[in-house]
């Protein structure tokens, strides 16, 4: 009876228990018999038992050959395994040996897991740090605390300056590398985060051709030097790329609208207006606002003039007028005037020069003035007021750079201020912003954002 009892409450041991085998061999009715069973009724026939965890498993012997196959729900964890493990331990159903054999574990693992919980019970079988306790090569306290104080009483030295102090105030003292001094520095919150800059998208390499006169004009500042009275000096230059034709030249005192606007009015009044002008990305041609909108190039999209820009860092992209300014710095710039009136007067001098009598290479040693004809659009005394499609949307821009719509205010930007833009569906929520024929980004009504069409800028919206 004992054995049976020990069949009935340890189901496994019928696998592994040579006595239950025995004893089943030996009493084949009743009691092996109703043994035998109780096991099928219970379990089912043709039914075992895992080696570690006791789940049960189904086997068929119809191939001559018995498989094993795991109930994917009886899978457990490790923690899962430890518990079991330790439930059985309690017991004293097996020796230590044979407990870790059917656990798959070693013995100094499974001395290791009842120490713990003996020691702090369940909880003391969660996994542990495996951290360890030391570092040999660990900056020591006193270097450390050196730095840090170094760098609280100068916020603004780098790793390398410390080093090279501390070096020379004591040079028996085995300092750290220049790179670990840093990471001491961040550790410490002693470095801070740059915020990082977002820059709007770009419409990528301009692909105009400048087959004809006033198709594409360039304009450039060449790089500013200083005059003989010790003033700045900033020279615009325009220049239509098919004829080479130098239309302004103009030192200025600096890159402002205020002061390069002027020269523009005086060069459209004179030449008439061009379809294109390309520029670089600096002011005042372009901003970071939404589609590097800046107020010269709104004058432009209001006078009908399309505003390219070339990409960032690939002046070779407007080369024609690049190579001009090589020759015009060769000529005008070295040694530069004693003042920028004087210097002006170079200037003039030289773009009388350039455009009827040098020959130029590109144009087979003609002389730009021979290829260039004035513009057949004249520049307007009065800007003409802008006009939308009958399907478009207009909205009014408002003094804090956004528009109202569906009782909600959708930022823009503070350069379109009591402009009027234009807004066309083109799918379900889904609307096009455009400023004049310019598209400036889409907006989706659901979240009352204006997604830059230039490079996927977002801004986000304030009720």
């Amino acid at each position: 009876m004992p054995v049976m009892i020990r069949l009935m409450r340890f189901p496994t041991a019928v696998r592994r228990d040579p006595d239950i085998e025995a004893w089943m061999g030996e009493h084949p009715d009743p009691l092996g018999g109703i043994a035998t069973r109780w096991f099928d009724v219970r379990y089912g026939p043709d039914t075992s038992f895992t080696d570690q965890s006791r789940d049960i498993v189904y086997t068929s012997s119809s191939m001559g050959a018995r498989r094993w196959s795991p109930m994917p729900w009886s899978e457990r964890s490790t923690m899962d395994q430890k518990r079991l493990f330790i439930k059985d331990y309690q017991r004293s159903a097996f020796s230590m040996a044979e407990l870790c054999r059917r656990y798959g574990i070693s013995r100094p693992t499974g001395y290791k897991w009842v120490d713990r919980f003996e020691t702090a019970g369940m909880p003391g079988l969660d996994e542990r740090s495996r951290r360890p306790h030391g570092c040999s090569h660990e900056t020591a306290i006193e270097v450390t605390e050196a730095i840090l104080e170094l760098r609280r009483k100068h916020p603004f030295w780098g790793p390398k300056k410390l080093l090279a102090v501390l070096r020379r105030r004591h040079p028996r003292v085995p300092w750290p590398a220049r790179s670990t001094i840093a990471d001491l520095l961040t550790r410490h919150g002693l470095v801070e985060r740059r915020r990082r800059r977002t820059y709007p998208g770009h419409p990528g390499k301009p692909i105009q051709s400048m087959d004809a006169p006033n198709d594409t004009w360039c304009i450039d500042f060449k790089g500013q030097f200083k005059t003989g009275d010790g003033q700045y000096c900033y020279p615009l230059t325009v220049t239509d790329g098919c004829s080479r034709f130098i239309l302004g030249c103009q030192g200025l005192p600096s890159t402002a609208h205020a002061g390069t606007k002027p020269v523009l009015q005086r060069v459209f009044q004179e030449y008439g207006l061009p379809t294109i002008i390309r520029s670089d990305n600096g002011v005042p041609f372009a901003t970071a606002a939404i589609g590097r909108l800046s107020r010269l190039s709104i004058w432009w999209i209001r006078l009908g003039i399309y505003p390219e820009l070339i990409e960032p860092g690939h002046p070779e992209q407007n080369g024609r007028h690049e190579r001009m300014h090589k020759t015009l710095k060769q000529e005008t710039t070295r040694p530069p005037a004693a003042t920028r009136r004087s210097q002006q007067r170079r200037f003039d001098s030289f773009r009388t020069e350039f455009n009827d009598e040098r020959p130029h290479e590109a144009l087979d040693q003609h002389t730009p003035a021979s290829r260039y004809r004035p513009s057949q659009r004249r520049c307007p005394s009065r800007l003409p007021p802008i006009e939308y499609p009958a399907h478009f949307e207009t909205r009014l821009m408002s003094g804090n750079g956004g528009f109202r719509w569906a009782h909600r205010r959708v930022p823009l930007s503070h350069l379109l201020e009591g402009q009027y833009i234009g807004l066309e569906e083109v799918d379900d929520g889904i609307w096009d912003v455009y400023y004049s024929y310019v598209r400036l980004g889409q907006m989706d009504v659901r979240t009352y954002q204006v997604e830059d069409a230039l490079g996927r800028r977002m801004r986000h919206p304030k009720v």
